[in-house]
């Protein structure tokens, strides 16, 4: 396996650290439109996980600062709220430009706290994102209620909607800046406003987004970032009085405590959780397409991501060459310098995640095969956060490697007989939030699609998402849309408004209540 060291091109890096250092000196809170330090009295280290370095020191917030937060959204939603659909509009796509002009610095930045390619910042994240705040610019001149008519004598009734109040979203490490736009945007495209708390260990180009809302004339209060642990800044935002709706992404684990929080306090909840995607091979597939697809969909941001493809079903008759390809592919993946062009496969998150990526591995020697990969690699990586992309085949369908989220470079491989079996197979854990059908038999593939339990299937592909189509998931994967107009509306509430028209108002219900007087 070739692994890029660093190159010419890798002191972005340097200078991308000096640069953050100045921009955000004056701290990682952004609250009604200005910068802010966090009052917790306690600090965070951001860490590049390609090399375990240091590379930014910030303080915490504590609940005085979610207060802030909150209090300052709920001051800028009655004027936001008030705005017409075309004043939010324009909002929005003066943001989308200004987003543009900070693609470069929001790719490096994305890189270097999470890890990343550059060049997948530079492709994926940051253009989804631009292109996420151009859809909700339009979304925002649509926020339709229902015609009015006459349903009940002498009534007229509409149906109005209506944004919500302030959202307090939270959002996790693997895609700070989309996860960041996916809460943000719909939200305040509805007339909301928000308060995001975004990972302790990646709260960098969510800051950068906010800020460059108030370049864009987003008034101030509209969005709010408090950069705080979970367990404070985190709970206290989900079960903060003057908070509507909470919007999640995280494990299924906290996921839990979230509803639990938000329940008690009768809150509109959006959970995006965990997922273990099944990827299944037909007999009819495309092999070198299907192999392409599982090594891409496997390890798309190192595994690190809900909708990865981690369990390939293989129809038995193609399944010992499937491994084979798989395997030899995955051996070609380059892993490297996150600024070096040539690399393929960034780190994990950081050193913890990478422990338990191969604690799964580990454990599963005892009832599996490890074809490929299962280690860390060692010169010039040693310091950082790698591991190697792994196949693992003949796990048992049961066993902790196929039933359990694992969130790194790691695919299962396990044959199936006939497509029943196959199907009952994908459907067989706890998640549904993403899957795929591999075939060249149209009705084959469309039984698939009806039939597998997922909030997205996809045909002959594995992973692209747009802007225009929903994303979520079914059973323990969660409950509510991001993305398109589905997610726009999960923002909003809906009124039944009722006019009588006859010429003394409520005459008709005042006799038949009380009779005639």
């Amino acid at each position: 396996m070739d692994i890029p060291g660093n190159t010419g091109e890798t002191d972005i890096r340097f200078r991308t650290q000096a640069e953050l250092r100045e921009r955000f000196a004056d701290g990682a809170q952004y609250i009604a439109g200005r910068p802010a330090r966090g009052t917790s009295g306690r600090t965070h280290m951001v860490v590049d996980p390609s090399t375990g370095a240091e590379v930014f020191s910030y303080e915490l917030a504590g609940t005085e600062d979610v207060d802030r937060a909150v209090a300052a959204a709920r001051a800028a939603f009655p004027d936001w709220s008030g705005a017409t659909p075309a004043e939010r509009s324009d909002a929005l796509h003066r943001f989308a430009a200004v987003l543009a002009g900070h693609a470069e610095d929001l790719a490096r930045l994305e890189s270097l706290q999470c890890g990343k390619p550059l060049k997948l910042t530079r492709e994926f994240d940051v253009p989804g994102t631009i292109d996420n705040t151009a859809f909700f610019a339009g979304a925002a001149r649509h926020l339709t209620g229902q015609a009015a008519g006459e349903y009940s004598g002498d009534h007229t009734s509409y149906v109005r909607r209506e944004p919500i109040g302030v959202v307090g979203s939270v959002a996790p490490w693997n895609y700070p800046l989309q996860m960041a736009a996916w809460k943000i945007l719909p939200a305040i495209a509805a007339g909301n406003t928000i308060v995001l708390k975004p990972a302790e260990l990646t709260p960098l180009t969510s800051l950068l987004f906010a800020r460059a809302a108030t370049e864009a004339g987003i008034p101030d209060g509209v969005i709010n970032v408090v950069t705080g642990a979970g367990k404070e800044a985190g709970e206290h935002l989900v079960g903060h009085p003057d908070v509507v709706m909470t919007s999640f992404t995280g494990s299924t684990a906290v996921g839990r405590r979230v509803a639990e929080i938000a329940t008690a306090g009768v809150k509109r909840i959006h959970l995006e959780l965990g997922g273990k995607a099944p990827f299944v091979v037909f007999d009819d597939a495309d092999l070198e397409a299907a192999v392409n697809g599982a090594v891409a969909g496997a390890l798309i941001n190192t595994g690190q991501d809900c909708t990865a493809a981690t369990r390939a079903y293989v129809q038995r008759s193609l399944y010992e060459e499937f491994v084979a390809r798989t395997a030899a592919l995955m051996e070609t993946v380059r892993l490297g310098d996150p600024f070096a062009s040539g690399t393929d496969l960034g780190p994990l998150i950081s050193h913890a995640q990478r422990d338990r990526v191969a604690g799964f591995v580990d454990r599963a020697r005892a009832y599996a095969r490890v074809v490929t990969g299962g280690e860390t690699p060692g010169g010039d990586l040693e310091h950082g956060a790698y591991y190697r992309p792994t196949l693992v085949a003949d796990a048992p369908q049961d066993s902790e490697i196929v039933q359990s989220e694992i969130f790194g470079p790691v695919l299962v491989v396990l044959p199936f007989d006939g497509d029943d079996d196959g199907i009952r197979l994908a459907n067989d854990t706890p998640y549904g939030l993403a899957a795929s059908a591999w075939s060249r038999d149209v009705y084959r593939a469309g039984r698939a699609t009806r039939e597998i339990r997922a909030g997205c299937v996809w045909v002959n592909d594995h992973i692209p998402i747009i802007s225009e189509m929903p994303h979520g998931g079914f059973k323990q994967s969660g409950f509510g849309k991001d993305m398109s107009a589905y997610s726009f509306e999960e923002y909003t509430q809906i009124k039944h408004v009722m006019f009588d028209n006859t010429a003394v108002a409520g005459k008709d219900w005042h006799r038949t209540v009380f009779g005639d007087r």
